[in-house]
């Protein structure tokens, strides 16, 4: 058995059917952080906080509590499943500006691990 891609820790570029997920704000005001990258390099909309924009896949993180964001990783969980064709690079969401630490990020993605084209960050 193969290793599992990891996401790299700076993504400039993607490939065509690569897509960058990032944590937003459910208002969708992309003014910092990967958010920003997101909307400046890879199509994130401005006042669109959730799902899929251009190369890019939103998730909410900036709301609450680490429970506040499991439902938006599950719905993305789900849709990435409806979407074989892309591949979808989970960069280290709720763990920059939102302050969460990978240990309370990373097991909201623990069903991602059986999903072959969700690619997570090294140690998630």
């Amino acid at each position: 058995m193969s290793a599992k891609r990891t996401t790299p820790e700076r993504i400039t570029s993607l490939a065509e059917n690569e897509v960058f997920v990032f944590g937003s704000n459910l208002g969708g005001q992309h003014g910092g952080g990967a958010a920003r990258l997101a909307f400046e390099r890879f199509g994130a909309e401005w006042g669109k906080g959730v799902g899929l924009y251009g190369q890019t896949y939103a998730i909410p993180t900036m709301q609450g509590g680490v429970e506040t964001i499991r439902p938006y990783v599950d719905n993305f969980i789900a849709f990435a499943k409806t979407r074989p064709d892309l591949t979808f690079l989970v960069t280290r969401i709720g763990c920059g500006i939102a302050g969460f630490r990978d240990e309370e990020i990373a097991p909201l993605f623990a069903a991602a691990h059986d999903v072959d084209n969700i690619v997570l960050p090294a140690g998630w």
